[in-house]
């Protein structure tokens, strides 16, 4: 008996995983949680209102390792399984009846919930943020894997006091008891599960408000308040343009954006409430460089595509992803001009060139698809089907689909369908063409370049010219740059052709005051000639820390003669959040005989120290990088790079794996690392017990 009931259980949470849950429909989620993060657990209840659309024997829920500890159906004891990805209830469901699901559980989620700073002696670090990307809130939540379950949801969230809880929807409530606080967040409407989250810490906030009225929250750590300008400039004219642009209001009561550390994407798109790598907090300074306005414009854009109308599944990805980095383009083309709009449709263009070259292209409609295609074919499929339908019926295609689909799914071909019936045109050519086949039409995307963007037909004209005139290409490159006054094409131009330029031709591109122009030379130079010394060195100046970093390293390599006064220049300069320019300034520094000995341990102690897992990811890859190229690791070096093949970022994790397998090569390291196991712990005693056996 036992034996069948094994069987019985196994073959039904098997068939469930594989098909949807259409006969129930799930309408609210209320959630009342607490979280402990030293023990990193989630203890707490959800309230499921559902209907039974047609009687079923079973309704269930994924739920990753969860236990259980009360399941009740309208408030009486219920039979269910959990076998530790699903609970399955077993009850004869009545059709067209309301059912009240009452779940008391705990988690010690192992992802989705990143709980960091606990463990260390530095105050105000401390963090816990979820990401649940696609399917993954089931592990500290009863919920649903499924994108097309769309509930609407209420959290309760309880925390110490001291720190900040930002969550999705409105924040109607707070009550305090016994040292801890409760968050209380109401939704209006419905949306999948996956875009459950919240975001704690020590956080401050800037409050302002789209033209529509729709409050947005700008969080940031109180140490960043100089930063909030730079980092989330343009938010308020992004959120308006889209909502503008789009058509169709923003569906939700309030927008926030939440910086976390050790994030693993760019930002998360999570219902209202988009949470961001920290990496993105810049000053005014690196915002010339690299800033947040895509990303930010990005996420914000999801929150109509793919928050708003979500995918059925990974086949539709695109109605996600190519939407929301085409608005995003969008966004920047209203804030930086159209010039940059096509300049960055080139670049991509460019990108997926080669993938088809390389006998890499893949359909927009393969769920197994890259980022690139995605996000960047993606986008390249809107703007041409935009060209094809015109701006008005693009326009009213675009509208027409959100408000049909609105907080529910869609399909790529829901979509065509709504574009075909607006425009009374058959689109099959264009599905073909753009969504089905697998190479990049390179060909019809330059047309549309040539058509539109000056920049680019002077560039591609340029390349003409350079490979079919008898003239030298210097003086043709003179021609075009004198012609110009987009620093875009300088720029382009520079880093293309830099090979071609003669000492006096740089010397006059050199005192041309355009930041992005002077760093295309910067990046450009490998030798720097004596006769533009000082010209060279006037970049040190300019405010890019891309520049900074770039001369620093070649002013030092090519005039020795003069490296102290370089480092003296740039001493106190830190550059971005992963302190590229001041752990390459220590690493230099280090490395020049004489300069400041009674501060070189000084020097080597705080370069070694970035190793730590107190710092961000991005700081420890840095120090790892210098010290394995230039000086070597000490214990705590090793010990810290132990410690990173457990990382929860995938890509830190990646590159500690790889280094720590180059370091096992070495008997001297790993001779050392043997005998640093004591220090290990269980995790990672077990990973390096596995590579000193393979080894």
């Amino acid at each position: 008996m036992k034996h069948f009931l094994f069987v019985f259980v196994f073959l039904t949470t098997h068939l469930l995983s594989a098909q949807h849950q259409d006969k129930v429909d799930f309408i609210q989620g209320k959630v009342d949680i607490k979280i402990d993060p030293k023990d990193e657990t989630i203890t707490g209840s959800v309230t499921y209102k559902l209907n039974v659309l047609q009687k079923v024997d079973t309704v269930f829920l994924d739920a990753q390792n969860l236990n259980l500890i009360e399941v009740k159906l309208n408030n009486k004891k219920v039979k269910l399984t959990n076998n530790g990805k699903k609970i399955v209830v077993h009850k004869r469901f009545k059709a067209n009846k309301t059912y009240t699901l009452d779940i008391t559980y705990s988690a010690n989620p192992k992802q989705t919930v990143y709980f960091l700073g606990w463990k260390d002696d530095i105050l105000g670090n401390e963090q816990v943020w979820t990401q649940g990307q696609g399917k993954y809130t089931s592990h500290w939540l009863p919920s649903f894997d499924d994108m097309t379950e769309k509930v609407e949801y209420d959290l309760n969230i309880s925390f110490d006091k001291t720190y900040e809880v930002v969550a999705n929807g409105a924040l109607v409530a707070t009550k305090e008891l016994d040292g801890l606080k409760k968050w209380s967040f109401n939704m209006d409407n419905p949306m999948s599960s996956y875009l459950l989250a919240f975001a704690i810490g020590d956080y401050h906030k800037k409050e302002v408000e789209s033209t529509t009225g729709i409050p947005i929250g700008l969080y940031f750590y109180p140490s960043d308040s100089t930063m909030v300008e730079p980092t989330y400039r343009y938010t308020t004219a992004i959120f308006d343009f889209l909502e503008k642009e789009i058509g169709v209001a923003y569906p939700w009561q309030n927008y926030k954006q939440v910086p976390v550390r050790d994030f693993l994407y760019a930002g998360m798109e999570n219902t209202g409430t988009t949470i961001f790598s920290d990496s993105y907090v810049m000053d005014s300074i690196a915002f010339n460089d690299r800033n947040y306005v895509n990303v930010n414009a990005h996420e914000m854009a999801h929150q109509w595509f793919g928050d708003l109308v979500t995918e059925v599944d990974g086949g539709s990805h695109w109605l996600h992803e190519g939407f929301a980095t085409y608005y995003a383009l969008l966004a920047e083309r209203a804030l930086f001009g159209n010039e940059y709009y096509y300049w960055k449709l080139y670049e991509s263009a460019i990108q997926l060139q080669g993938l088809t070259k390389e006998d890499k292209g893949e359909a927009l409609i393969d769920p197994k698809a890259s980022s690139l295609t995605f996000y960047e074919k993606g986008a390249w499929a809107l703007h041409m089907l935009r060209e094809q339908l015109g701006e008005e019926f693009f326009s009213q295609g675009i509208q027409q689909y959100l408000n049909t689909y609105r907080f529910r799914n869609a399909t790529v071909d829901d979509f065509i369908k709504v574009m075909e019936l607006v425009s009374d045109t058959d689109l099959g050519a264009f599905r073909k063409r753009w969504l089905e086949d697998k190479e990049f039409p390179f060909g019809e995307a330059k047309t549309s370049l040539v058509r539109e963007s000056e920049d680019l037909r002077n560039f591609f004209g340029l390349q003409k010219k350079a490979m079919t005139s008898s003239m030298d290409n210097e003086s043709i490159i003179k021609k075009y740059l004198e012609s110009t006054n987009s620093d875009q094409l300088m720029a382009k131009i520079i880093k293309t052709y830099y090979k071609s330029l003669s000492q006096d031709f740089i010397k006059e591109l050199l005192r041309i005051e355009s930041v992005l122009v002077r760093q295309a030379l910067a990046t450009s130079t490998v030798q720097l000639p004596l006769d533009l010394k000082s010209e060279y060195e006037s970049l040190l100046d300019d405010r890019s820390y891309i520049t900074k970093e770039e001369m620093l390293y070649k002013l030092w390599i090519n005039y020795p003669n003069e490296r102290e006064k370089y480092l003296d220049k740039t001493k106190g300069i830190i550059g971005f959040s992963n302190k590229n320019i001041r752990i390459l300034w220590l690493t230099l520094a280090l490395l020049t005989k004489d300069y400041e000995s009674n501060n070189t341990n000084e020097y080597y102690l705080e370069l070694s120290g970035y190793t730590s897992p107190v710092y961000p990811y991005e700081v420890r890859q840095g120090a790892f990088q210098f010290l394995e190229q230039l000086i070597g690791f000490s214990d705590n070096n090793l010990l810290d790079l132990v410690d990173a093949t457990q990382h929860h970022s995938w890509q830190f994790r990646k590159y500690a794996r790889s280094l720590l397998d180059q370091l096992l090569e070495k008997k001297e390291y790993r001779d050392r690392i043997d005998k640093l196991r004591v220090k290990f712990n269980k995790e990672e005693l077990r990973y390096i017990s596995n590579k000193l056996i393979s080894e």
